[in-house]
């Protein structure tokens, strides 16, 4: 790897983290920014190989930044380096595409090691982050046949509901009325035995909706 963009708010975070992506691929050029409109310039400058991309930035999610740049650059690895663990950051950021998610109340030298393991194929997951994923799918077990149980328009709405969309865009997306998506998002509850958005989420990823597909 040759590039890489941290997007960090806090300065010595930003120089920690360029530490431990240097570490993990010495030939990298760095390019550093702070905020979401700063990121934005540096991608429409230069895509990155890889990009270390926070959260909560002061002028929105990083979020944003992720899944700009896996529209234009797919095979750019995305890793997500926060302080954040819960469900809905972990389940969000997997869903836009994350090629990893890592904690940053890890120390450096556990951080490199789990940068160095995206080259053999090994998501980059903080150990937290994996044991909450599996006690997730541990909770809820395995749907069987569950897309074949959703119909297309359901499968619709639950791709679109699974990249953050609320249900007024996910109305306008699909030209239905706001009070039809609702009830489409009831049914898909039901039907896969969940309860929440980011439990819809992970069947979502689960099924390969990454994709928005139209009906």
């Amino acid at each position: 790897m040759k590039r890489a963009l941290i997007l960090e708010d806090v300065q010595e975070t930003r120089i920690w983290l360029g530490e431990i992506a240097l570490r993990a691929f010495p030939d990298l050029t760095i390019t550093e920014a702070a905020t979401i409109a700063a990121a934005h310039v540096a991608l429409d400058r230069d895509l990155p190989e890889i990009a270390l991309i926070d959260l909560g930035l002061p002028d929105g999610s990083g979020l944003e930044i992720l899944r700009k740049l896996k529209q234009k650059s797919p095979t750019s690895i995305a890793v997500v380096t926060t302080i954040m663990g819960d469900d809905v950051s972990v389940v969000s950021a997997l869903s836009a595409g994350a090629d990893g998610y890592l904690q940053k109340d890890q120390t450096q030298d556990q951080m490199v090691a789990q940068l160095r393991q995206i080259s053999h194929g090994i998501p980059a997951l903080s150990p937290a982050v994996a044991r909450r994923i599996m006690g997730h799918f541990s909770r809820t077990g395995p749907v069987a046949n569950d897309d074949g149980k959703l119909t297309d328009r359901e499968t619709d709405v639950l791709a679109l509901i699974s990249r953050g969309l609320r249900n007024a865009e996910v109305a306008r997306e699909l030209g239905l009325a706001e009070s039809t998506v609702a009830g489409y998002i009831k049914t898909i509850y039901r039907k896969l035995g969940i309860s929440s958005r980011a439990e819809a989420a992970w069947h979502a990823t689960r099924l390969g909706l990454s994709e928005n597909r139209r009906g």
